[in-house]
């Protein structure tokens, strides 16, 4: 059943008549609003707020909107003044009664048990006056069948003449009436008109698809959240010299950040992590994009790292659209040697933790992917010692709020690493993603991608070391919820 129309009301209890003199910030809010609206706003959308019904007992009348109406609680609070606002609504929510008790002898008391001028309109009236007469409403007749025609009035050629309701060209309408009482002798009307009924119906349809619609695209994106789930690393390449985890804690079902470990052959691993611009669907596309020219091409990235860089932004110029882009940090670790080749593509700086607490950046050495095809880069190396720590992370991590609006930030990282670098690189992985969360009293707003990698010497890594989805402190669901 929907709202159908009421006729005019002294204010609500909420009008601006009720509002102290002296200023304040609501008066500068309503200030604005009496301002000439600006042209991006004669659009905006408008709908009824409430009606105000008066009544003697408030918790009487909300039992019998709630319990023989069948309408639903959408107020119920203490104003300012000390008054009591209590609203409801029927089913499909679209309108509200205010149930307001006037002072005694004011000119809205003597508005009890008149007629208040609300219709309300169902597409079968038969069947709402039997369900309510059970309910023991008071209705003041049975309904009445009315059938009315009526002359549309001329119209310019070529505007159609317009129906009384719904701008359809028909002469003839019914419609069923018949009115009700509260328990104050308030009194309502419920019709049904042909077209409003046919709208009805419409408008269900339309709401049954637009579910069906929401259900299909729910049901697509958790299959794409079990299928990127899969383009994160499944296993982890054992290592003599170096100990390593990374993890992607998505803010969305699906995201735009990358991180991988790559088999480079030769006692060589790839370690990657990447950034794509924007979120959601889009994002995550380009990013099964940028990890398939990453593993298609690794295979040369053996002795040409800046080949297979240049590679990689060449596909993801020509397989993505204009203005999208992405950064990139491609790290080629030597066990047998413990050097580490790098390729940082406008990404965030990596972070060396060396064994002393000093840090080093491991800044940029070229532009962002998939902007420019005449494109290069140049390669770093740097040596890894016993006790070394590297972190490679994306912003989600440094740009997490807190509060305040202060960031995390890179000298929290690097001060997390340094209290965590006694740990194994799973265990520090796990604390300082908790501190990162713990940050931010907010929801997450970004993808959280981390990769930690600890040179432990001559330890046999490999058997200590867990597959990211072995660990029981990073054990994740296929989207990234912690378990």
């Amino acid at each position: 059943m929907s709202f159908l129309s009421a006729g005019p009301r002294v204010p609500s209890p909420l009008a601006p008549s009720r509002l102290p003199r002296e200023p304040s910030p609501d008066r500068l809010i309503i200030s604005r609003m009496d301002a000439p609206p600006s042209p991006a706003a004669k659009d905006l959308h408008l709908r009824l707020h409430c009606v105000n019904v008066y009544v003697r007992d408030q918790d009487r009348s909300l039992r019998f909107y709630l319990d023989q109406l069948g309408f639903h609680l959408a107020f119920d609070a203490r104003l300012q003044s000390g008054d009591r606002w209590v609203a409801v609504a029927p089913p499909d929510g679209s309108a509200i009664l205010s149930l307001v008790v006037p002072k005694p002898k004011s000119q809205e008391y003597k508005l009890i048990g008149r007629s208040t001028q609300v219709v309300f309109v169902t597409e079968d009236v038969a069947a709402k006056f039997q369900e309510w007469s059970n309910r023991g409403v008071r209705f003041q007749y049975t309904p009445r069948l009315r059938r009315i025609k009526y002359r549309p009035q001329a119209q310019p050629a070529p505007s159609p003449a317009p129906s009384v309701l719904l701008g359809k060209e028909t002469p003839i309408w019914g419609g069923v009436f018949t009115r009700f009482r509260d328990v104050d002798g308030n009194s309502f009307g419920l019709v049904s008109f042909d077209e409003v009924t046919h709208a009805v119906e419409e408008h269900r349809h339309a709401i049954v698809q637009k579910q069906e619609s929401e259900l299909r695209l729910a049901q697509e994106i958790e299959i794409a959240k079990q299928v990127q789930a899969r383009l994160f690393p499944q296993t982890q390449p054992p290592l003599k010299s170096l100990e390593y985890a990374g993890i992607c804690i998505q803010a969305r079902k699906v995201g735009g950040d990358y991180y991988d470990f790559l088999d480079l052959g030769n006692e060589r691993l790839g370690l990657v992590i990447g950034d794509i611009s924007g979120k959601g669907i889009a994002a995550a596309l380009l990013m099964a994009n940028l990890q398939a020219n990453v593993r298609s091409q690794c295979a040369i990235a053996l002795d040409q790292l800046q080949r297979l860089m240049c590679s990689v932004n060449q596909l993801f110029c020509d397989n993505t659209p204009d203005g999208a882009f992405a950064t990139l940090f491609f790290a080629e670790y030597d066990d047998a040697a413990c050097r580490l080749r790098y390729a940082n593509c406008g990404h965030l700086p990596a972070l060396l933790l060396r064994s002393d607490n000093s840090v080093e950046r491991l800044q940029a050495t070229a532009t962002v992917l998939g902007i420019f095809k005449d494109w290069d880069c140049e390669i770093e190396e740097c040596q890894l010692h016993p006790g070394d720590t590297l972190a490679l992370y994306t912003d989600g991590i440094t740009e997490t709020y807190d509060s305040f609006d202060e960031q995390f930030g890179e000298q929290r990282l690097i001060e997390a690493l340094r209290r965590h670098c006694d740990l194994s690189s799973q265990a520090a992985l796990a604390s300082i993603v908790d501190e990162v969360q713990r940050f931010s009293p907010r929801e997450q707003h970004d993808d959280i991608t981390l990769i930690i990698a600890k040179h432990c010497g001559d330890v046999q890594s490999s058997r200590a070391q867990l597959s990211f989805f072995e660990n029981p402190l990073l054990r994740k669901d296929a989207g990234g919820e912690q378990t």
